[in-house]
């Protein structure tokens, strides 16, 4: 009974205008979808591997990250201290109770912000899918203003429009954003995706690693 209730809402939000890109995701959630195939197998290993290792690395003991989904991502890092938001209620909810009892993670709603920092921000599979300008420009001075340290991002970085492309995808160059906007930040570091889509197929991804630090003065 529950398969079918389920089955019948995603059917119902596929063949609904597409609502904007918050009202997306609440609904997207709250009809009992996941944050997406980045976020299993073997592209969320990769992920985890990458953040991991800069963690452990750089000795970083806060994270914040924008976009913390349904928290099967997060299930594979290793954060001494991690704040995650979203804009849905049903995947700050989600999160809330897959991680009871772990005093290591808070999650918040998306316009709880109140200005918070950490010594790392993070914005995993999120870039793409802010598909209004405003949401984007919003969403990316929040990033950048929220680190101390580093930033990373994982994301596409081109304009390209695919045929059949869903509403809820915008591809944007994001780094002549960080460019134009974010002068005391430097890209330190860009990772190519283990996954690419030419060789793994629907299996891959074209979002890649990009690593900012904050200029020293």
């Amino acid at each position: 009974m529950l398969r079918r209730l389920l089955n019948k809402a995603r059917r119902w939000l596929a063949g609904k205008p597409f609502p904007g890109s918050e009202q997306y995701w609440i609904e997207r959630y709250e009809s009992g979808r996941c944050s997406g195939a980045g976020s299993y197998n073997e592209l969320a290993a990769f992920k985890a591997e990458i953040i991991n290792d800069l963690v452990a690395e750089h000795g970083i003991l806060t994270v914040m990250e924008f976009g913390c989904g349904d928290g099967h991502q997060l299930a594979l890092a290793s954060y001494p201290s991690y704040t995650g938001f979203d804009v849905s209620p049903h995947a700050v909810g989600l999160c809330e109770e897959r991680f009871r009892g772990d005093d290591s993670k808070r999650f918040r709603l998306m316009d709880a912000y109140a200005g918070e920092t950490a010594e790392l921000a993070l914005s995993l599979d999120v870039v793409y899918h802010l598909v209004e300008d405003s949401v984007f420009e919003s969403y990316m001075h929040r990033l950048f203003d929220s680190a101390e340290r580093f930033v990373v991002v994982y994301s596409s970085n081109t304009e390209m429009r695919e045929e059949g492309q869903a509403a809820h995808v915008r591809h944007r160059i994001f780094t002549d954003w960080v460019e134009r906007n974010r002068p005391d930040w430097r890209l330190a570091a860009h990772i190519p995706n283990r996954y690419p889509p030419d060789e793994f197929g629907e299996r891959g991804s074209i979002a890649d690693f990009y690593v900012y630090e904050r200029s020293r003065v």
